[in-house]
């Protein structure tokens, strides 16, 4: 170990260009202006005391005792009190029984004489030469002691450093089995610990070794609880850097900061604090994130953190998705609505100004409203693609330059899994809004429209599929009230943190990919108060942008009526926000109770009379086969005519089928493919497999295997039908009966 490298970096402050002493005392003995008005006072009441002297008849060896007692008490008493150097204290007496020499000389000889003037002159310039020579000196005297200190204090902290890099180097050992030489240890300002920098030893041991072991060393060092030791690559390959907190800071509640100053979407966000209570910025320009917590775990307290940042941001306008009826938006309008007579304050609030807008610029609380954002992004994207490419060419970049005249739009999806993992076969405004949130994060970085998305869990079940992590570089895991630490292994595959530590609300990892990002480490975030988004949006109203005008007139209607009483009046008439009327592409017939077998067979009448007997049943079955057909109307099969324009599910189509129909009569692929979809429909909630339907259809239409798997494949992607299970348990239902599943 070269203890060497080990520098000092916690040096004292440096003196003041002021020739003073340590202890904050001028060093100029004769006045606090510096020693040439001293010189100059000095002289000045020299020659005063020698007219009023020899005017009053004073006793010629008075001022020769005044000016003994001054050397002294002024010069010898004060210079030993203030630990001055014996070259002041020599300067200060001389100068006090030159003073008083010469002014019981000039009593005598007379102090109007050009001889008194004159010595009285010379004895001012050599008062001030002793002044200035004794401060310099005593100046080099301080400084000496200075630098003696610190070099007391650097062996001190060299020594402390020493011993934790020596105790560190053994545990590194015996702990993780690598032998690493500490060659820095840096004290955090915080005094909640320190960190470490080493160099591993040859012959392929690398930096995740120590990783890997990091729980082991907390528990060998016996750090408190809550105390997570990170580890991360050092600045070059073969190095390693351990952060080793001696305090749980994680545990304690911190408040957001009352800084509301102005930030920049390019210059990074502060979303909460490292181990050492430094900021942790993300950078959200190219950038998605994802936030992952558990029911308890503080998501609803970080997301006002997020949204506080993007309202100080010059940069950004926010769009809110929550179909939780718009909470974690309400706070950030309420201000705006306040100041529009729309609401009433609370008691105690003063009325918002009249010019107050809102801390959320679109709230979209329904699946509809949710798709006409998302298509409102998608023809900004393109209108800022067209319209900018210019101003594109002369910064010489494929980014949007964003600015307070062309802002980063920042879409806030809170619960996001609710969105992403809704059914949405039998709802093709949900289905649209699922594959317009993806698109929006596949297709529009360049022109400055980023997602943050939340959600319980980082399980595919919850997101829909892997395409929301891998878009998304920013990732936050909080802990709280999880032990498994599934969301820190689902965002961050490679890295191992005892989450079991972090259990504290707000707290969890963080991390960033990419080349302005930080390897994931803990944090705790900032806790907030119900009345952060008042102050913050009444703090920052003037400095927040509009949407620039190319992105508001692609927007259209959609975003110019976003706060019409049709459509944001739920969020102060108190009433859900309600949704338009389907139109005839997107209505779906409801669902209906599933009817019993009858002993006939299948009843296939889902409103089949009461008291209807067997007789009826070919009537009803039509009926029946009649409503699919006009229902689902919506796919066709090529060289098969169909009754209208529908899918025709007739159990009697072959016995009606005539000679233009002869090869569907003769049992071809058309009718095979019916007879298919009837069987699926038949088999009810418990499904069939394709096994079975093989067994069914090959002697009738020889229907093989691979021919009914392909048609299964493609009903399951149009959700005509639904796939459960998997391996030799999958079974397909169809999408009548799939709710009952």
């Amino acid at each position: 170990m070269a203890d060497q490298s080990l520098n000092l970096t916690n040096t004292k402050k440096a003196p003041s260009s002021k020739h003073t002493t340590k202890t904050g005392i001028p060093l100029d003995w004769s006045a606090p202006h510096g020693p040439l008005t001293g010189a100059l006072s000095a002289t000045t009441g020299a020659g005063a005391t020698a007219l009023l002297g020899a005017a009053g008849g004073m006793p010629s060896g008075w001022p020769l005792v005044i000016g003994a007692a001054g050397a002294l008490g002024h010069g010898i008493g004060a210079g030993i009190r203030r630990k001055l150097t014996a070259h002041s204290v020599v300067a200060r007496s001389a100068s006090w029984l030159l003073a008083g020499g010469w002014t019981t000389w000039a009593m005598t000889t007379g102090p109007l004489s050009w001889a008194a003037a004159g010595t009285l002159t010379a004895l001012g310039v050599g008062i001030g030469a002793l002044a200035s020579n004794a401060a310099v000196h005593e100046e080099a005297a301080e400084q000496e002691r200075l630098s003696e200190e610190a070099r007391a204090l650097a062996r001190q902290m060299n020594a402390e450093r020493l011993n934790i890099a020596t105790e560190w180097e053994e545990r590194i050992k015996r702990v993780c089995g690598v032998t690493v030489r500490i060659f820095a240890v840096e004290m955090w300002e915080s005094g909640a610990g320190f960190s470490l920098a080493a160099e591993l030893p040859g012959g392929g041991a690398t930096w995740d070794q120590v990783r890997n072991h990091a729980r082991g060393l907390a528990a060998d060092a016996g750090l408190p609880l809550g105390c997570v030791i990170h580890v991360e690559e050092g600045d070059r390959q073969g190095r390693v850097v351990l952060d080793v907190p001696t305090q749980n800071v994680v545990a304690r509640d911190y408040p957001y900061p009352a800084d509301y100053s102005p930030l920049s979407i390019l210059t990074g966000i502060p979303w909460g604090l490292l181990p050492h209570a430094e900021q942790v910025r993300v950078y959200l320009r190219e950038a998605c994130a994802l936030i992952l917590g558990p029911p308890g775990s503080g998501k609803s307290t970080f997301v006002d953190v997020v949204l506080a940042g993007f309202n100080r941001c010059t940069d950004v306008v926010t769009f809110v998705i929550d179909f939780k009826a718009g909470a974690c938006a309400r706070p950030w309008t309420r201000p705006y609505l306040e100041a529009q007579g729309l609401l009433t304050p609370r008691a105690g609030q003063p009325v918002p100004p009249a010019d107050t807008r809102p801390g959320v610029d679109w709230v979209a609380s329904t699946p509809h409203e949710a798709r006409r954002m998302l298509r409102a992004l998608l023809a900004i994207n393109a209108a800022r693609q067209h319209a900018y490419q210019d101003l594109m060419d002369e910064e010489d970049t494929t980014l949007l330059p964003v600015s307070a005249k062309i802002p980063q739009i920042q879409v806030v999806v809170d619960e996001g899994a609710e969105l992403l993992s809704a059914p949405s076969f039998r709802d093709p405004v949900m289905k649209e809004v699922q594959e317009g949130v993806k698109k929006v994060m596949r297709t529009t970085r360049a022109m400055g429209i980023r997602l943050v998305l939340t959600a319980v869990d980082g399980n595919t079940s919850a997101l829909g599929n892997t395409e929301v992590r891998k878009f998304s570089p920013v990732g936050v895991a909080l802990t709280s009230g999880e032990s498994s630490g599934n969301n820190i292994a689902k965002l961050f595959a490679r890295v191992k943190v005892d989450s079991s530590q972090l259990n504290a609300k707000g707290s969890g990892v963080i991390g960033q990919a990419g080349a302005e990002g930080f390897a994931p480490t803990p944090f705790k975030g900032w806790k907030t108060a119900p009345s952060l988004a008042r102050e913050v949006v009444l703090a920052t109203n003037h400095r927040r942008p509009l949407l620039d005008e190319v992105s508001a007139r692609a927007a259209g209607e959609d975003y110019s009526q976003r706060w019409s009483p049709e459509r944001a009046g739920w969020l102060w008439n108190n009433t859900h926000a309600a949704e338009p009327p389907q139109t005839a592409v997107e209505q779906q017939p409801s669902p209906q109770p599933r009817q019993p077998r009858d002993r006939d067979g299948l009843n296939l009448s889902y409103r089949r009379r009461a008291g209807a007997g067997p007789d009826d049943a070919d009537a009803l079955a039509a009926r029946l086969m009649q409503e699919i057909d006009a229902t689902y109307g919506t796919t066709t099969e090529p060289d098969h005519p169909r009754t209208g324009d529908g899918l025709n599910l007739s159990y009697r189509h072959r016995q009606d089928t005539g000679p233009h129909d002869a090869h569907d009569a003769d049992g071809g692929p058309g009718d095979a493919r019916d007879a298919a979809l009837r069987l699926i429909l038949a088999a009810g909630k418990d499904g069939t497999g394709a096994s079975a339907m093989e067994r069914e259809l090959k002697p009738e239409f020889g229907t093989t295997r691979p021919t009914i798997h392909g048609w299964l494949q493609e009903w399951v992607k149009t959700g005509e039908i639904v796939r459960v299970g998997t391996g030799s348990k999958t079974r397909y239902v169809h999408r009548r009966h799939a709710q009952d599943t």
